[in-house]
């Protein structure tokens, strides 16, 4: 049942955190479970190391460009969730459940297909290409399984249900984890699968994720048929256009960024690599509130009350502008602690040194737009949310980017860049949450073009 203080414009931080955590954890356990894979298959040496770096990478884009199925389907959910409408909500997951299996099925033929050339561009050809080609040709069948969990994710996401997708999350990476070390090594009996045990353990975790999400869509009442649903799939396919092409900008601008710091030397690319992490780490933490925003925001939506929701995007922001702040301080004081954690060499540590305080000074900026980026997904906002990000792409992040490389500025050049992009991004969804125009009541104004007057 939807949070009424939540509905009406209160919301505490026991809600919002309540919804923050576990989103987080199924945000950190993937990534958490890769470099435990890495460490497992990187016994086996170099090559299936690199093997398994250039595979991954592959596989990794289906989850980073089709986030749509997660985040699209938490934001049309919620709204049905808003006006009690849970058994529609729980049907929106059932078509993108549906279009999962469809896009996960036309990405395994399109790999196999093209696997050789991909990985002959990526790795350079030669061993690394084949190692690569092995562990892709199997960890692709997983596709289907992985856009299922984003899916499932997505619509409980909606009816403001983080725990469960944790659980499950944490149950297919749990088998995988023990499965890996068994079918790579060959331990307790099993024959030894080298680098390719790592993919069918990868596979068996994500089948066992993605049967418990199909459970919980089959499970308690239904007035909704189980069958495709085309005119939703059509409006989940509109608003993922938009969030593809968004993310689109993202990946250009940060492999931009590595390409041009690769020109300033392995010192360089050293340590924005590692401060890169970094600020992934603190925009997992801030993406897991803009999440619960989602949430909160489309259910208020969905109620039909407009004025709730703005004030929602208020207290939101506080919160997490305050979270920021203290992560902001927590590195600023651990300046000289952290760097040296990751590496002993001098020159990396003086790379690090020159861009650190523009990495602490971004994080509360970034405060501000993560949950704003989240009461705008929530309102279903993601054709400004598209725009704004290319916009502030083409005219602040690549031109910098491009422009420290071409006049010598070394890594506070990219990271410049960063801060713009970071900067215009919030300026625009500033703008765009004061002038009201996502404030679009209903439970049918996401993906499609209707909607209905601004509720109380």
């Amino acid at each position: 049942m939807t949070d009424r203080s939540a509905v009406d414009g209160r919301v505490s931080a026991r809600t919002l955190f309540g919804l923050a955590f576990p989103a987080l954890g199924v945000l950190v356990a993937e990534p958490l479970y890769l470099l435990f894979d890495s460490a497992v298959v990187g016994r086996l040496g170099a090559l299936p190391l690199a093997g398994l770096a250039v595979g991954g990478l592959v596989l990794a884009q289906v989850g980073t460009q089709l986030t749509f199925l997660s985040y699209g389907t938490t934001a049309r959910a919620a709204r049905l969730h808003g006006a009690g409408r849970d058994d529609d909500a729980r049907n929106e997951g059932v078509q993108a459940t549906w279009l999962a299996v469809v896009l996960g099925l036309l990405l395994i033929l399109v790999v196999q297909l093209f696997a050789n050339p991909i990985l002959s561009v990526l790795g350079g050809g030669g061993d690394i290409t084949a190692e690569a080609t092995t562990w892709l040709r199997v960890g692709v069948l997983g596709t289907p399984l992985i856009l299922v969990t984003l899916a499932g994710n997505g619509w409980m996401r909606g009816v403001q249900d983080t725990v469960r997708p944790l659980r499950y999350v944490v149950a297919g990476l749990a088998l995988s984890a023990v499965l890996c070390p068994v079918l790579v090594h060959g331990l307790i009996g099993v024959p030894a699968l080298g680098l390719v045990g790592s993919a069918v353990a990868n596979v068996i975790g994500q089948a066992v994720a993605a049967a418990l999400f199909v459970s919980a869509l089959m499970r308690g009442p239904r007035t909704r048929s189980l069958r495709p649903d085309l005119a939703i799939i059509r409006r989940q396919l509109v608003l993922g256009r938009d969030l593809v092409l968004r993310s689109f900008a993202f990946q250009a601008c940060f492999l931009s960024a590595v390409t041009v710091a690769s020109r300033f030397g392995a010192g360089a690319v050293g340590a924005h690599q590692v401060v890169l992490q970094l600020w992934n780490l603190v925009a997992l933490m801030l993406d897991s509130l803009a999440i619960a925003a989602q949430s909160l925001v489309g259910a208020a939506l969905g109620a039909g009350r407009g004025r709730a929701a703005s004030m929602l995007a208020s207290r939101v922001t506080a919160w997490s502008v305050g979270f920021a702040v203290v992560l902001a301080g927590l590195f600023a004081a651990t300046h000289g602690v952290i760097p040296p954690l990751f590496t002993s060499d001098s020159s990396t540590l003086t790379s690090i040194d020159s861009i650190w305080w523009l990495f602490v000074t971004l994080i509360p900026v970034a405060g501000i737009v993560f949950a704003l980026d989240g009461v705008l997904l929530g309102a279903g906002d993601a054709a400004f949310l598209r725009n704004a990000t290319l916009a502030s792409a083409v005219v602040g992040f690549l031109p910098l980017i491009w422009l420290a490389a071409i006049l010598d500025w070394g890594l506070p050049g990219i990271w410049v860049g960063l801060m713009v992009f970071v900067s215009l991004r919030a300026v625009s969804v500033v703008w765009r949450t004061a002038s009201g125009a996502w404030i679009r009541t209903g439970t049918d104004t996401v993906g499609s073009r209707t909607s209905t007057a601004e509720g109380s």
